[in-house]
């Protein structure tokens, strides 16, 4: 394209389509030229908000972009995916990419068909962790990799279950680490709220290696984004949620004989902490968006590796079905008698 600006739609305003259209109201390069939303109330008032106009009708919103973000419930990214790329606008799709791997199959043949950008919101592959962590990845032989993700149930994605709602990020960055299909694939899940699979570990294995573990839990009170590395030359922790990378390197245990206090062990070890840009992910999601329609170039996420992500995630879901569900008992537990000899 010859333009140097960008005009972009969201379709979708709930908590992540709000934040697309923060980012975008932001960026030097794009302009946020259109809302819609079924809820014509909220899409009005998101549309004020920002200082661009609210489309009653979708196909009037696409004949006034050149590239929309869709931050739909995933279970309408298909037919609404398709109708943006029939009328020619470039698309990013929030994560997952598809509900079923029927449609992300047939999206992304579609996608890679229509000669438009089409990236899939996968924002871990911009946090700059993660870049950080490929990079001291390059000389280190890797052992076993766990990733845990874990959050509350309040504001979680109810829509599906934990492995599409948070693991999917991981599936996504587990394919751009390893780069291969698992060997075999052992999963177990637990059911606490309703029917779907609330808290899930993983454990994926590679002919030549390495060990891959995943945990991603909805019914944490604590907020976790973690990678930890086993390598031959040390050990890493990644916090994407803090942007901390820590590289321990030469432990070394030994025993002080000390006449006062005695024998005592002491473990030293050599740490390094890696510089993180303090960049915002998804301001560096939407802009490498708009830099791959502006100038030609192929987007970091295709279609085609949000599909990836999905076939991975859904091979952890059926071996979840090959085990029993675990299924929480929420009744509370009767009072224990106190015992007579602790009262007083």
């Amino acid at each position: 394209m010859t333009k140097k600006y960008l005009k972009v739609g969201v379709i979708g305003v709930g908590r992540m389509g709000q934040n697309h259209c923060r980012v975008y109201s932001g960026l030097p390069r794009a302009e946020l030229a259109g809302i819609y939303d079924l809820d014509s109330q909220v899409g009005k008032v998101i549309a004020r908000k920002f200082g661009a106009p609210y489309f009653s009708q979708l196909d009037d919103l696409l004949l006034n972009v050149d590239a929309i973000s869709l931050a739909t419930p995933t279970p309408q990214h298909y037919d609404l995916a398709l109708h943006c790329l029939a009328h020619g606008v470039h698309l990013m799709i929030e994560k997952p990419i598809a509900d079923t791997l029927e449609q992300a199959d047939a999206l992304t043949l579609s996608a890679e068909q229509s000669g438009l950008v089409v990236q899939v919101g996968h924002i871990e592959r911009f946090n700059p962790t993660y870049h950080e962590l490929k990079n001291v990845l390059e000389s280190l032989t890797v052992l076993a990799i766990n990733i845990r993700r874990l959050s509350a149930y309040e504001g979680s994605n109810k829509d599906v279950d934990v492995i599409l709602d948070l693991m999917i990020h991981d599936t996504d960055l587990v394919c751009d680490l390893v780069g291969k299909e698992p060997a075999s694939i052992s999963a177990h899940g637990l059911t606490v709220s309703n029917r779907a699979i609330d808290h899930a570990i993983a454990q994926l294995t590679y002919e030549s290696g390495p060990l891959l573990t995943l945990t991603a839990s909805r019914v944490t009170e604590l907020k976790v984004r973690s990678i930890e590395v086993t390598a031959l030359e040390a050990f890493l922790e990644c916090d994407l949620l803090n942007k901390t990378i820590s590289v321990h390197r030469r432990t070394r245990g030994e025993y002080l004989n000390n006449n006062l206090q005695g024998v005592k062990y002491r473990q030293e070890s050599i740490v390094e902490r890696i510089h993180v840009p303090a960049y915002e992910p998804l301001y560096m999601e939407l802009q490498h968006f708009v830099d791959c329609i502006l100038d030609g170039i192929p987007p970091m996420v295709p279609a085609r590796d949000g599909l990836k992500a999905l076939r991975l995630a859904e091979n952890i879901r059926q071996a979840i079905k090959e085990q029993p569900v675990l299924r929480v008992d929420q009744t509370p537990a009767p009072k224990q008698a106190v015992p007579a000899a602790f009262l007083p």
